[in-house]
């Protein structure tokens, strides 16, 4: 997501009516700033929207003159607006103070709750991902696993902020939440205490001490500068060179938008389209393109993505897949159709401490190739079951073998990541590939070659 200022706007008497406009024109001078909301040119109606506000106070002072008991001023206000913005897109969301504050304490990578990334499809709420070492991820949760209840209250018709409101609270209470999945017979129920989630976004580990394996959980503040630290430590204990790289994106359900560019850059030359936006007018297309010095284009990487991979790791993925083909970097992208997240959600920060986060545009490839809906398709298909999945999940997390049923234990510490191991072969093969096609070349020019050549050639003409 992109974080942009919020637009100036007239500050009107915060009493009765005029508190209604101040509240609305926030939203609409926020939407006019974007070209969101332009004054209506429908014939029916040549005054445009804002004839209706007169409806909308007259229904305010109804409620709040007539209405069994007291209200609620703010409520009533923040209500209206949010049912406003809900009805644009699952994305677009009115954020009250608290939810905009948890947002921005989540993308600094530390919160209270259950650690689970939801999204919203149509009128239901999907699991992106749980987070790793979280009491979802400990619990068994699973990407694609479709979100009920949470405490009771049934989702359906929910967006995702509502979900993050009612998953985060103080640690150490319980959250009871309902699930349903395919493989399932019936919808189940989860009782999760809420932990304070750590979000460390780069993990990273050295196969065979020359294959480097990094694990991008989300993009945060300072991914990029945790990229930078994981890949030249792996390069220190190659020796100085890698062989190749994994870069894992699965169940990443997106974050940041800059970052997902500067982990782009590391594997591009500068100059080189990363991504692209386009919105509802030509002033709103935007192009990003890289600035550093591509230090691994040459590097041989495979990108692992799954259902999971959404929004920024849907950039990554396809940026690379892009260049690939246009022959600037060697990135295949292996594994699973991505989630199909690729629209622009810009938060708007609000003078009273909420925000609204608007879509305003829609992610598109170096090729142009839409994201939003469509998802990255892998160069090499690996399919993973839900379950498989689960298992290598419960397998790399601390606790995760002994918090099953001793019947499950053996199952899980079996448990095989082929996608991982198909990445591993296929880096393996490069390697061979590029060391046979080195050799010939390095012969040529080894002065013992020169020597046998030229002694052939004195033989030949005696």
């Amino acid at each position: 997501m992109e974080r942009m200022p919020p637009p100036p706007v007239e500050r009107l008497a915060a009493t009765g009516r005029g508190r209604v406009r101040f509240a609305l024109l926030c939203a609409c001078a926020t939407l006019g700033g974007l070209g969101a909301v332009r004054v209506a040119k429908a014939a029916g109606d040549p005054a445009g929207p804002y004839r209706k506000l007169d409806v909308f106070s007259h229904v305010l002072s109804l409620i709040q003159n007539n209405y069994v008991e007291d209200v609620d001023d703010a409520k009533l206000l923040y209500g209206a607006i949010d049912g406003m913005v809900r009805t644009l897109d699952p994305h677009s969301t009115f954020m009250e103070p608290k939810a905009y504050a948890a947002l921005k304490q989540e993308t600094d990578g530390e919160y209270g709750g259950v650690g689970i990334e939801v999204a919203a499809r149509g009128d239901e709420l999907v699991v992106v991902s749980p987070v790793d070492d979280s009491p979802a991820s400990r619990a068994g949760v699973a990407p694609g696993d479709r979100l009920l209840e949470i405490d009771g209250a049934q989702t359906r018709g929910w967006k995702d902020t509502d979900a993050v409101k009612a998953l985060m609270g103080p640690p150490g209470t319980k959250c009871v939440i309902k699930l349903s999945r395919a493989s399932w017979s019936e919808a189940r129920s989860l009782t999760l205490v809420r932990d304070v989630i750590r979000v460390i976004s780069v993990e990273q580990r050295l196969y065979d001490r020359r294959y480097g394996y990094v694990k991008i959980k989300n993009f945060q503040d300072r991914t990029d500068f945790y990229l930078k630290k994981a890949l030249d430590s792996l390069r220190a204990q190659a020796g100085g060179q890698l062989a190749g790289l994994v870069l894992d994106l699965r169940h990443n359900p997106g974050g940041l938008l800059d970052q997902a560019v500067q982990v782009c850059e590391k594997f591009l030359p500068a100059g080189q389209l990363i991504v692209s936006t386009e919105g509802r007018d030509a002033k709103t297309k935007s192009t990003y393109r890289g600035k550093g010095h591509g230090k691994h284009a040459a590097l041989p990487v495979v990108v692992l993505v799954n259902n999971g991979s959404a929004s920024a790791s849907e950039i990554v993925a396809g940026c690379l897949q892009d260049a690939t083909s246009q022959r600037v970097c060697k990135a295949l992208v292996v594994g699973e159709q991505t989630f199909g997240k690729g629209s622009v959600q810009s938060i708007l920060p609000l003078q009273d401490g909420s925000a609204l986060r608007l879509t305003t545009a829609k992610y598109y490839t170096p090729s142009h190739k839409v994201i939003h809906e469509h998802g990255i398709t892998p160069d090499i298909t690996v399919p993973m079951s839900d379950e498989e999945m689960r298992d290598v999940l419960l397998k790399r997390t601390p606790g995760g073998i002994e918090s099953l049923a001793e019947r499950d234990q053996e199952r899980v510490k079996n448990a095989r990541d082929l996608q991982l191991e198909r990445a591993m072969d296929l880096l393996k093969g490069i390697s061979l590939y590029t060391k046979r096609a080195a050799a010939p070349e390095k012969e040529k020019h080894s002065p013992a070659r020169g020597q046998k050549v030229a002694a052939k050639q004195t033989s030949n003409a005696e």
